[in-house]
């Protein structure tokens, strides 16, 4: 496969069900291939390198003068147009070079990104959680309130009968002794007329 930067850049990975991230799997391999395509314009890279240099040297040019020096001594000058057109090779490894480091950067970019976004998604639902725990405590707490008041005001009814009760039942007391006392004091004794309260009773 000839792999291209465009192929780098535009690459997409499936996504990996129950965990994040992409599929590893996936991963590896297409960055197998981009391991072998790197070398492969690395190896270029060098032979072309070898061969500018060589033509810089002068050294090819030799036999082209010896074959030309017969008939024309002016063919001995090396003719230059062999030297440009290797140029577009080292341009070709420099821009696949800088996709490789684009994909890096993107795929940094989004595991950044995709962690910044479990880091607020875990902020957002610890807030939401808090802000439920203290609505029910609060709810709680209110409800408690109430009912402690309505036992307050249940006990204090039920205090105010029972004082109710024991003066009602005081002053019927009280009534009972002092009429069963008159009615003592104003009855005839068997033997005498003297009152009861008079004997000292």
């Amino acid at each position: 496969m000839a792999l291209t930067p465009d192929d780098v850049v535009t690459k997409q990975f499936q996504h990996v069900r129950f965990k994040e991230g992409f599929d590893p799997d996936e991963v590896d391999d297409f960055l197998d291939e981009i391991v072998v395509e790197w070398r492969k314009t690395i190896a270029e890279n060098d032979e072309l390198k070898a061969k500018i240099a060589a033509l810089e040297s002068g050294a090819p040019a030799a036999p082209a003068a010896a074959e030309t020096v017969v008939e024309e001594p002016v063919a001995q000058t090396p003719a230059p147009a062999p030297v440009p057109t290797p140029a577009p090779a080292p341009a070709e490894g420099a821009a696949a070079t800088a996709g490789i480091i684009e994909l890096a950067q993107r795929l940094h970019d989004e595991h950044v990104a995709e962690g910044k976004a479990q880091r607020d998604q875990l902020i957002a639902d610890a807030q939401a959680q808090a802000a439920t725990i203290v609505a029910e405590a609060e709810a709680k707490g209110r409800d408690e309130i109430a009912r402690q008041e309505k036992e307050r005001k249940a006990l204090e009814a039920r205090i105010t009968e029972l004082r109710q009760f024991e003066r009602d039942y005081r002053a019927e007391l009280r009534s009972f002794i002092e009429g069963k006392l008159r009615d003592l004091e104003t009855s005839p004794s068997g033997s005498s007329n003297t009152p009861v309260s008079a004997i000292g009773l």
